[in-house]
C-alpha cells in the first residue's frame, strides 16, 4: 500500500513556481503548475543543476546550470544536454498539505 508524506502547505507554493522539499533522504522538487501540483527528482541528469530553481514554463522545467528542459508531470526529459529523464513522484493534496507517495 502507498505511504503518503506531507512535503508542504499548498499556500506556500505559488502558480508557476518551484521548491525544493527534502524527504526520506531525497530532494525533490515541487512545481505549481496552474494549481496542479507535481514532483521530480531535483537533481538534473546532466550535470546535478537543482531543478527546483529553473524556470517553469508551462509544465516544463528548464534547468538553471545548462539548459535541459524535463516535463515536470512524467519526469521526462525534453532536450539536451541532459542524457535522461528524472524520477516522477505521485501528488495528492489533503486538504491544506501537499503529499507525496514514496
Amino acid at each position: 500500500m502507498p505511504e503518503y508524506v506531507k512535503v508542504a502547505q499548498a499556500s506556500e507554493l505559488e502558480p508557476n513556481r518551484g521548491k525544493l522539499v527534502e524527504v526520506q533522504g531525497k530532494k525533490i522538487a515541487l512545481f505549481n503548475v496552474d494549481g496542479k501540483f507535481h514532483a521530480i527528482d531535483n537533481t538534473c541528469t546532466h550535470r546535478g543543476g537543482p531543478l527546483s530553481e529553473g524556470e517553469l514554463e508551462g509544465d516544463e522545467v528548464t534547468c538553471p546550470w545548462h539548459g535541459a528542459k524535463f516535463k515536470v508531470s512524467t519526469g521526462e526529459v525534453l532536450s539536451p544536454p541532459a542524457p535522461q529523464g528524472v524520477g516522477c513522484y505521485k501528488v495528492r493534496v489533503n486538504g491544506p498539505d501537499i503529499e507525496l507517495e514514496l
